[in-house]
């Protein structure tokens, strides 16, 4: 989520919440019973900033049995306030009203009510946070101090020698006394569900024993009598409002909210249960620098909006040459429709998008497929209706107001400047181990092969929100904390991808990239390069606008190439809605043409896809996908609308010239997949000239390449123009996009291009598989990698062993016994693929040979 999405955000939660005032509360007396009057005061008020000079109180109450809040009977509308709950001013800066609970609400039975302070018309969010209050004195339980068994951890525990004991724990740093509610104590406060209390950790823990297997449980905390709260662990949350709207093919059987008995999110496990049978089990995953991601937004992506949706669609990524995919958050966020950016639950799958089995399926299929798959994962901030926020909170529990001083895990005040929602103090201890915690169970659970950490450049505690320059600078508190998040990923993974989203300055960008990088790691980066390309697919060159060079990183100072570019993502303009909207044109040529338009997306992948590193391609792009970032559900374009949903548009791939830019795509991602040239790190990038003519040249320079030379030429320009060459030899040169060929006898010689042309001329010709390899696994193979041999664990009747360009190099044929070694020893170092054969089954595998 870069800045111009933090900008949407920051422009809308201005607009909103521009006049909210944070103001101060104080119920007399505290505690107080329902049938006795009392007395709400409030400081730190202006109404001035509203335009008025008065103040009205909006209020609301709940019962333990209610599910939802019910307003005071006479609060008016929110335009116009009822004068009965007009606040009496002080004449001291403080605004106060006193009445009896049972009588101003007209119910009885209250467990707490709660309100706030707005002008009389409070259009506009002329009011201010929320405030709840409890009702009834404060219990004083009979709490038992005792230790923290060895072993546990924060969230729900399963006794590994009996299932039907589970140990819960919650962190509650300065919390007089927790109580567990749930399905097994009928959601009622019951001394035998008192949590116990370790002080010296903060926890608060309870083993329960007795529960039923295969049976869906769920619970809550309610701390201090006051709040009641999810688990901040959980792995699946029910929620009040939103499960409604889920349909019975995204999540079958989804278990019920409990209606009636509690209020807010509630938790949800099961016990007993078979584990999931993952059929890939040692998934080699692709190396760092041979990345094609595919970004994509489940919602947006298929009309079924589900794991098992993208699980269909996976042939025509792999057929396309993308190796891995990038989902876009799918941890637990407010409602259901979004792009996940406003993250609840950190540990939770959210079941808008389907059951946690059906994402063990998805990312299943896609390591049988030799695809990776990487979240994209928040951790700037959570939403208000974050556990830890709301037990640390000016609004006493509620959704709204601010962190308070004494919260272990949120700022009170964001300390950089591209903030939304709730900031987290990424300095805490507590903050860390949530970290921890969280993104490690990501890998354990579901076998995640990367994380793309979101809005990094938050992850410092020096600046303020007006403070962009301090933002954007180098901090050396961010470095640290982010390369101790990448130690806890390789804890678990030690080849996790780690890349973070930070579009900030080379040097701190520098310093991830290298971080542990003599032991094959190191950290990558996103690299935007939207702009540049978007420009040059225009037809607009002057000055550098499509200069595109740091693509490279050798122009960076790397020795590796770790920034993860892209010409499209979640976050930026969609090319061709600028090609055709403001496309540059010269006579009949036209970029805001269609199929011209598209045939500039197909140059720019010229010059994309064949530049060493990895690379990403956002959902649509290699279909040319053509309507604004910011349309609207009505067809209309408005920066208001930009996480709106969006037309899927799969008929797309129906239409012959969008198949086109498809299959010119797919051929060049063939080449990049497939030739070891485009692994070089002797390659020029001649991009910058005003003209819009562009040139790259690589070279293989390992002993006998595929194809040793390729020179591209391309012509960004919206005339006929000449461009020189300047070839690596004389000689026969192939186009490898057409098959045709040229002589060249002077390597200077110009050669035409027409406005949008390319050439990608290689010293050599190739042949390209096309055969999509699948992992059908019913054998093992080790030692993967390997030197001279590999064996396979089970009786086979043919091996066969193919190179990236799909020729076959080696075949055993025969009955081999189960660990037969297989020689390799003629065979260089290279990704290989195995086809293993046993009967009538068969089996695609993955080979390293160092």
């Amino acid at each position: 989520m870069k800045k111009l999405l933090l900008l949407f955000f920051l422009i809308v939660v201005s607009s909103v919440f521009a006049q909210v005032q944070n103001v101060t509360f104080k119920v007399e007396p505290d505690p107080f019973n329902e049938d006795e009057q009392i007395t709400i005061t409030v400081s730190n008020v202006n109404p001035s900033l509203w335009g008025v000079t008065d103040i009205y109180l909006w209020a609301w109450s709940r019962k333990s049995s209610d599910s939802n809040d019910v307003n005071s009977p006479t609060n008016g509308t929110w335009e116009n306030s009822n004068e009965v709950q007009k606040m009496t001013n002080n004449g001291n800066g403080t605004y106060s009203i006193s009445f009896v609970p049972t009588t101003f609400y007209a119910r009885t039975g209250l467990e707490s009510i709660g309100f706030l302070v707005k002008a009389k018309n409070g259009t506009g969010e002329k009011k201010s946070q929320d405030y709840v209050a409890q009702v009834g004195s404060i219990e004083v339980p009979p709490l038992t101090e005792a230790p923290l068994p060895a072993g546990l951890v924060d969230g729900i525990n399963i006794n590994p020698n009996d299932p039907s004991k589970v140990t819960f724990v919650l962190f509650a740093a300065q919390k007089e006394f927790v109580y567990l509610l749930g399905d097994f104590n009928n959601w009622e406060k019951n001394n035998n569900y008192l949590l116990k209390k370790d002080s010296g950790k903060n926890r608060f823990w309870l083993e329960i024993s007795g529960l039923t297997s295969k049976t869906n449980i769920r619970y809550q905390y309610l701390v201090d009598g006051v709040i009641r709260i999810a688990d901040p662990y959980s792995t699946t949350i029910l929620d009040e409002n939103n499960d409604k709207f889920i349909d019975e093919v995204t999540y079958p059987n989804l278990p019920s909210y409990p209606t009636g008995k509690t209020s807010h999110a509630v938790s949800l496990f099961r016990i007993g249960d078979t584990p999931f049978n993952w059929q890939i089990k040692d998934f080699q995953k692709p190396a760092k620098t041979d990345l094609v991601i595919y970004e994509l937004l489940l919602r947006d992506f298929d009309v079924l909006h589900s794991f098992n949706a993208v699980k269909e669609r996976l042939d025509y990524l792999v057929e396309l040459g993308v190796n891995t995919i990038e989902l876009m958050p799918v941890s637990e966020f407010d409602g259901n429709e979004s792009w996940g950016y406003n993250p609840a639950f950190h540990m939770a799958l959210d079941k808008y998008y389907g059951t946690p089995n059906a994402f063990k399926q998805l990312i299943d299929e896609c390591h049988k497929r030799g695809m990776a798959v990487i979240l994209d994962v928040v951790y700037n901030h959570a939403t208000g209706q974050h556990p830890y926020f709301r037990m640390w909170n000016t609004s006493n529990g509620g959704y709204t107001g601010e962190a308070t001083t004494e919260n272990p895990f949120f700022n009170r005040a964001a300390t950089h400047s591209y903030s939304v929602f709730n900031d987290f103090n990424h300095s805490k201890t507590s903050t860390q181990d949530y970290v921890k915690r969280t993104t490690q169970f990501w890998i354990d659970e579901y076998k995640i092969d990367g994380f793309r950490w979101d809005l990094t450049k938050g992850f410092t505690q020096n600046c303020s929100a007006s403070n962009e320059t301090c933002t954007n600078a180098y901090q050396a508190d961010r470095v640290a904390v982010l390369k101790k998040y990448a130690d806890y990923q390789w804890e678990i993974d030690p080849n996790f991808y780690v890349i973070f989203e930070h579009l900030g300055t080379n040097q701190e960008e520098t310093e991830w990239v290298n971080y542990r990088l003599n032991e094959g790691k190191g950290i990558m980066v996103w690299s935007n390069l939207n702009g540049s390309y978007n420009e040059g697919t225009m037809g607009f060159n002057s000055n550098g606008k499509s200069d595109f060079s740091w693509i490279s990183y050798l122009r960076r100072g790397w020795t590796v190439p770790a920034n993860i570019a892209y010409m499209e993502s979640h976050d930026e303009e969609r090319l061709m809605y600028k090609n055709i909207s403001f496309g540059n044109s010269s006579g009949s040529y036209n970029v805001k043409d269609l199929n011209t338009a598209l045939k500039r997306n197909e140059l720019a992948g010229a010059f994309y896809f064949t530049v060493p590193g990895p690379k990403m391609i956002w959902q649509f792009g290699e279909l040319g996908y053509d309507l604004s970032i910011n349309t609207c559900p009505d067809g209309t374009i408005n920066n208001n609308c930009r996480v709106s949903n969006k037309p899927i548009k799969w008929e797309y791939f129906d239409d012959v010239n969008r198949k086109a830019l498809y299959d010119a795509w797919t051929k060049m991602l063939k080449m990049k997949n497939q030739l070891s040239i485009f692994q070089t790190d002797d390659f020029t990038l001649d991009v910058a000239a005003s003209t819009g003519l562009k040139k790259i040249q690589l070279r293989d320079k390992s002993q006998n390449p595929e194809v040793e030379y390729i020179t591209i030429l391309g012509n960004f320009g919206v005339t006929t123009q000449s461009i020189t060459p300047n070839f690596q030899k004389t000689g026969t040169w192939y186009d490898l996009m057409t098959e045709a060929t040229i002589n060249v006898s002077n390597v200077s010689t110009p050669i035409s291009l027409a406005p949008g042309e390319y050439k990608i001329y290689g010293s050599s010709q190739v042949t390209l598989s096309s055969e999509i390899f699948v992992n059908e696994q019913f054998s093992t193979l080790f030692p993967n990698p390997s030197t001279n041999f590999f064996r396979v664990g089970n009786e086979v009747d043919k091996v066969e062993i193919y190179d990236m360009l799909g020729r076959k190099v080696m075949q055993f044929e025969g009955d081999f016994n189960a660990d037969h070694r297989f020689d390799t020893s003629q065979l260089k170092p290279a990704l290989y693929w195995l086809k293993i054969y046993k009967d009538q089954a068969s089996e695609s595998r993955q080979l390293i040979i160092q």
